[in-house]
């Protein structure tokens, strides 16, 4: 069952009912699902959870959908792997890759998604749609096609050619925009006052985003039943990092982890960094900027999120750090050459900020850091196509061995 409550205004504390609602009617703030805590901590446990299905679907009780009736595609349930060879390289003594990228449709957006579109299930819905930067728009074609509900998604139409072609696979209407992922998402809010559907990120966005704290309970359960000491997290609009912090807590408050003393750090490329702007400005005004970046992703200039992940940094003492473009690629490639894993722009722009972290002292090298992979590389091959090339010989043993004796 659910323990859902119902909804409240983050900024005002105004309460309403578990509708397909986001935006506070008196002062427009943006609306958040509150539950029945204490029913929850009276009926879960370590145990129940590891009985559950290997997928988020395990942590059902501190989600605000009904698992029987997921829309389930087995997101979730992604590896915690411990990264010996990037950790050696930044003296690092216990550096944890939490790799969404593995999850249905390679990316972290299959967790949000899932709860979504069992919500607006729940509701009545018949139609999924998005605003997207790309991930978003494969997870809400997936979990539509798995559901049997339409599928409307709106892309910037510059996205990189994987993302496109991996949401059109599963048949949504795709619908590019000829525009930023901002202008898109200010035509997707105009939409949904005149189309009856589930805007997986406008009128469901409440729901919607309680499906990023299982990252949080997966991370704690996988550390042992422990929160980390660090956690690295890319930055879009905010969410997922204010969720994954959501997420260890209330872990903490039913009792099945200790205290949580993480300290957040949250990364942005330099062009698009509003949040770690702010935060290094000392400030808690967002100030929207045009986006610029190859990790497109992360190209949100308005952040819906950002005046709450700025006071989780506060609250944590954590930090935010901003990457140069250039940088970007080489986490991807030094992820890849190190640990086997191929990550898209957003991962690449984690660990070029891990790496800053770690050799400025922000990091220490005894402390349990967890980076968040959030999307595979498989989607953005063109931002690592020109720094790779294979070596070309005739298919004699003469041309390999003068290849190999010039190769640097």
């Amino acid at each position: 069952m659910s323990y859902v409550k119902g909804l409240f205004c983050k900024e005002c504390g105004r309460e309403y009912p578990a509708e397909p609602l986001n935006v506070c009617d008196f002062c427009f703030g943006p609306l958040e699902v509150t539950y029945d805590y204490d029913a929850i901590s009276s009926v879960v446990s370590r145990e129940r959870i590891e009985n559950g299905p290997r997928s988020m679907w395990r942590y059902h009780d501190f989600l605000p959908a009904e698992a029987e009736n997921a829309i389930d595609i087995n997101a979730g349930y992604t590896p915690l792997i411990k990264a010996n060879n990037l950790a050696r390289s930044l003296g690092l003594d216990e550096l944890y890759l939490k790799n969404d990228a593995v999850n249905p449709s390679f990316s972290f957006k299959d967790r949000v998604v899932a709860v979504a579109s069992t919500k607006a299930r729940e509701f009545g819905f018949d139609t999924l749609a998005c605003a997207s930067t790309g991930n978003l728009a494969g997870s809400v074609a997936a979990h539509a096609a798995r559901a049997g509900m339409r599928a409307f998604v709106f892309i910037p139409a510059d996205l990189e050619r994987g993302k496109i072609l991996g949401a059109a696979v599963y048949g949504p209407t795709l619908v590019a925009v000829d525009g930023s992922y901002d202008d898109v998402n200010r035509l997707c809010s105009e939409l949904s006052d005149s189309y009856n559907w589930a805007f997986v990120n406008i009128n469901m966005r409440p729901y919607y985003a309680e499906g990023s704290k299982s990252l949080g309970f997966e991370v704690a359960e996988q550390l042992g039943w422990r929160a980390p000491d660090n956690c690295i997290v890319p930055g879009a609009s905010g969410s997922l990092f204010t969720k994954i912090w959501k997420g260890l807590n209330e872990f903490s408050s039913a009792g099945l982890i200790g205290d949580v003393n993480t300290r957040m750090f949250i990364c942005q490329a330099e062009g698009c960094a509003p949040i770690v702007t702010a935060h290094k400005a000392g400030d808690f005004a967002i100030r929207p900027v045009k986006p610029n970046t190859i990790a497109k992703s992360l190209a949100i200039g308005n952040p819906a999120d950002g005046y709450f992940a700025l006071r989780v940094l506060e609250a944590t003492g954590g930090s935010g750090c901003a990457v140069p473009e250039e940088e970007v690629a080489e986490g991807i490639k030094d992820l890849a050459e190190m640990e086997g894993i191929f990550t898209e722009p957003a991962g690449g722009v984690v660990v070029a900020s891990l790496k800053r972290l770690a050799r400025s002292g922000q990091i220490k090298p005894w402390e349990t850091t967890v980076a968040f992979i959030t999307g595979n590389g498989y989607k953005t091959q063109e931002v690592v196509e020109d720094t790779v090339r294979p070596v070309l010989i005739k298919p004699t043993f003469a041309a390999f061995e003068e290849a190999l004796s010039v190769r640097p």
